[in-house]
């Protein structure tokens, strides 16, 4: 890790969801191994090397702060966290406007079982503002995704409800470095009642 990459690349977690199919727990505020998810996922991204991080809280957010510690930690409210992911991306891209940073590492607070050895791998890959990096699994396209600054204007444009980046991905896809994660991260989502049998 180089710090050229601790300085130019941030690290921006999602983690606005309401947790609909969890019974309307947000996702950010469920425990794994004796710490709240959201302190978790901040933890795995300052573990990998990011040396800012941006947290797009939404659900509940004012418990999020009161009971999270998110210190060191830009947090972006997204009012609108309810029409989906993409409205969580555009928040928080925005809030990298104007910091410096040349790209962004987007994580999901919902996947506790991608840590910092995937996403430093991920960091890895990065070369510059035009860098468009995904984590892969056994060859399919996962998170975490880092995306240079060029490519921030035509995601903000595409993200919308749940879809996030993922028809800008599709229109780049000759374009995306895939970085081989399976061997050291699992990709599951804590979605549903039976997906927090994942959570220790």
């Amino acid at each position: 890790m180089t710090d050229k990459h601790h300085e130019e690349v941030a690290g921006l977690l999602l983690a606005a969801g309401g947790g609909r199919r969890l019974g309307g727990r947000p996702k950010a505020l469920l425990e794994h191994r004796g710490r709240l998810l959201v302190e978790h996922a901040v933890q795995v991204l300052r573990a990998a090397g990011c040396g800012r991080i941006h947290v797009v809280l939404g659900a509940r957010a004012d418990d999020v702060r009161r009971r999270a510690d998110l210190s060191g930690c830009v947090l972006v409210d997204n009012p609108d966290w309810a029409e989906g992911m993409g409205t969580s991306l555009r928040a928080g891209l925005a809030s990298l406007a104007g910091t410096g940073v040349r790209a962004a590492l987007v994580s999901l607070v919902d996947q506790p079982g991608i840590g910092p050895a995937a996403v430093a791998r991920v960091l890895g890959a990065y070369e510059d503002e035009k860098s468009l990096v995904s984590a892969a699994y056994d060859g399919t396209r996962g998170h975490p995704v880092l995306f240079g600054a060029a490519h921030w204007p035509g995601i903000a444009a595409t993200a919308t409800g749940d879809r996030g980046a993922r028809a800008y991905l599709t229109e780049h896809a000759a374009r995306i470095r895939l970085v081989e994660c399976a061997d050291v991260a699992e990709p599951y989502d804590i979605d549903t009642e039976a997906d927090l049998r994942h959570l220790e």
